[in-house]
């Protein structure tokens, strides 16, 4: 795939100003509070009897509007001695999948806690555990979820999603095995999305890993590419043609680039130019205004892979520079 988007030097220097809501800040502290309000009731049952060393739990609590939210939980013995967590969210279409595609983490000696993603999880190699029950404004949406709920934010998808995602920290900073005061935040694509949400929501989180990040900078996005899962948004609106300024309403109030703003984590992301799906100025836009210390790998002719296995090693050495070398 040839360059497309903004050259590097213009990427660099990309600090949009978007349409954010005068009271997204009070949406958010809403939001969360109204979560908050229910017990986490958090369940853990040993699964994987035949791991060497690691104890894994097929975990659930409680989200968003009371729903039960699925995962996994991974500790590296000994189990009293508490170590950092890596909190994982994952790529759009996927679910928790099997205990053993989550084995990295654990295996550097850090304790995993893999959220499910509601509603998600049609992909065939990694299945979710995790319905999406919440009504919505009862428009009809598009497949898959980017549309859902998508003309009132107290609907939206992803309101749900990143509530959800706070509280999967809070389960993980409540575990014995954990040190709660290194807690680091981890995704792809849609993974990086949350994960870069959750750091503006909660200050607790100590280190951001977000990789290619999806849900930034919506409005250039959609104009820029027609890709899924963006294009979905784009497929909506060719439907629902005067619903454009309800839609872009809603997603102001999920935009990275918003959240970026308001994160102190240090963190590290990951950007590939040849890009279709998270174009490299969406990713830009974010990382731009990030307000923590932070840096940025640039894949120059990759496309939604990113870095692949190897950002994978330089994301390993970014975590023992910090938790074991303490630079």
């Amino acid at each position: 795939m040839p360059l497309f988007d903004m050259p590097i030097d213009e990427l660099e220097a990309f600090r949009p100003s978007i349409d954010e809501p005068s009271d997204f800040d009070r949406f958010w502290t809403d939001t969360l509070r109204e979560t908050d309000e229910q017990a986490l009731d958090i369940s853990f049952t040993r699964v994987a009897p035949g791991l060497e060393n690691i104890e894994a739990f097929d975990l659930s609590f409680v989200g968003f509007g009371g729903q039960r939210i699925n995962g996994w939980m991974l500790i590296p013995g000994p189990l009293d001695e508490p170590r950092p967590c890596v909190v994982q969210y994952l790529g759009y279409s996927g679910g928790r999948g099997s205990v053993f595609d989550w084995l990295l983490w654990p295996s550097l000696g850090y304790a995993c806690l893999v959220m499910d993603t509601r509603g998600q999880g049609w992909s065939h190699h990694h299945p979710g555990a995790t319905a999406d029950s919440f009504e919505t404004d009862g428009v009809s949406s598009l497949p898959g979820c980017m549309t859902r709920g998508i003309l009132d934010p107290e609907t939206y998808f992803y309101r749900r999603v990143f509530a959800d995602a706070v509280r999967a920290v809070q389960v993980a900073k409540s575990h014995p095995s954990v040190d709660a005061e290194r807690i680091a935040v981890h995704g792809a694509s849609q993974g990086g999305g949350i994960a870069l949400a959750v750091t503006g929501l909660d200050p607790s989180v100590h280190l951001l890993l977000a990789d290619v990040p999806f849900l930034c900078h919506f409005r250039r996005a959609i104009d820029l590419v027609d890709t899924l899962p963006y294009g979905e948004i784009t497929q909506f609106l060719a439907v629902h043609r005067t619903s454009a300024d309800a839609v872009f309403r809603t997603l102001s109030y999920f935009d990275g680039v918003s959240f970026a703003a308001r994160a102190k984590a240090r963190a590290t992301f990951s950007v590939a130019l040849a890009d279709t799906v998270c174009p490299p100025s969406t990713v830009f836009a974010a990382y731009n205004n990030y307000t923590g210390p932070k840096e940025i790998t640039v894949y120059p002719h990759n496309n939604h892979e990113g870095g692949g296995p190897a950002h994978r090693e330089s994301q390993v050495e970014f975590l023992r520079s910090i938790w074991t070398d303490g630079t």
